[in-house]
């Protein structure tokens, strides 16, 4: 089977910087056995073509992207004929998928990742802030051939606007982030929390502190790691410090794969205080390292609680800062909560991704 796969970057020649985790795991796996041709849209401004996990990666750069990228993809076609057209994301790439498939007449699939489906003006956030956003993005997913999503309240959501989806998860590579038992916490010593998402509006950040604020005080005794890409100049250090936070607060910056793991699995609790998800893949990857995750109700976080993960309100600090003190104080609870999510990640892992995937492709050619 040959496959296009269109999508916005993560798919840096390095294998680790610039990446996104599960796309890797999920190319890695469709190129063992059919001819995958990757073509990114935004992954740096100058165009170029390489290797990587038995693809071939063709970045379009920043000039005239859907353009190119059509003309890349008909070009590519007429070499050798794809029989499917892949986008994971919808927006730009999404649209070039379904312009793609309806040139070639050949299926195309599309995958719902992102803020394709919300509006979130106050932070500048979502494909549905505009009229455009509010036309284009149902006109195209309704023009796939299919249309899937990674969690239940982004199927749900598709749903509200008359669109049928299937959930497929990206999953986690058990292979490089092998499975491990929840362990009991230490409760001699401080319960150890971390935060992994880049620091932007989005990931709402502003309310984790305000969360661990009250946690502060209220008594209990924490330290935090704060791992991701600062994308607000330090304002989120600066809030931090200003909110007493400098002596239990480390602010970790980007961490490659390798080096976040051994942080991972000496935290006590994920925590998470997105505004808005489809996934995230760090809930998967914190539960495959035995770490249970406390957090808003987006996501695998919503459709989760209240067996594998608790949620609460988004937004709410109130909420989230009660609910991480439970499941600090109650470690029958978050062993429970931990076994549970582990179990779910293991079932629904990158082989389970990789073949949902290919059985969609098999279907949509008959």
């Amino acid at each position: 089977m040959r496959i296009a796969l269109v999508v916005p970057g993560g798919v840096d020649r390095s294998g680790e910087y610039r990446v996104i985790p599960a796309l890797l795991s999920l190319i890695q796996r469709l190129a063992l056995d059919n001819d995958v041709q990757v073509v990114a849209l935004n992954h740096g401004d100058q165009a170029g073509e390489w290797d990587l996990l038995g693809a071939r990666v063709h970045n379009i750069g920043s000039r005239r992207t859907r353009l190119m990228a059509v003309r890349t993809l008909w070009a590519l076609h007429r070499s050798a004929p794809f029989d499917i057209v892949h986008a994971i994301w919808s927006g730009s790439c999404g649209l070039i998928a379904v312009i793609a498939g309806k040139l070639l007449r050949i299926p195309s699939l599309i995958h719902v990742a992102g803020g394709e489906l919300v509006s979130m003006p106050e932070i500048g956030f979502g494909g549905m802030q505009t009229w455009k956003g509010r036309l284009r993005e149902p006109a195209v997913l309704r023009s796939a051939s299919c249309v899937t999503a990674a969690s239940a309240p982004v199927i749900g959501a598709l749903s509200e606007l008359g669109l049928s989806a299937q959930r497929v998860p990206l999953g986690v590579d058990l292979k490089v982030w092998p499975p491990r038992e929840p362990v009991r916490r230490d409760r001699s010593k401080p319960a150890r929390l971390i935060h992994i998402a880049s620091l932007n509006r989005v990931k709402d950040q502003s309310t984790l502190l305000m969360a661990l604020v009250s946690l502060k005080e209220l008594g209990f005794s924490f330290e935090v790691d704060i791992v991701g890409e600062d994308t607000l100049g330090g304002a989120i250090q600066a809030l931090a410090e200003s909110a007493g936070l400098s002596k239990v607060a480390r602010f970790r910056g980007f961490l490659t794969q390798r080096q976040l793991r051994p942080l991972l699995e000496a935290a006590d609790l994920l925590i998470h205080s997105s505004r808005y998800e489809t996934g995230p893949l760090v809930v998967l990857e914190a539960a495959a390292a035995g770490v249970p995750t406390v957090g808003t109700a987006v996501g695998h976080i919503a459709e989760w609680a209240p067996h594998a993960a608790v949620s609460v309100p988004v937004g709410d600090w109130r909420s989230l800062s009660a609910a991480i003190g439970s499941v600090i104080e109650d470690d029958d609870l978050r062993l429970r909560i931990a076994r549970e999510a582990l179990r779910r990640t293991t079932q629904e892992d990158a082989d389970y991704t990789a073949a949902r995937f290919h059985a969609l492709y098999a279907s949509l050619m008959k």
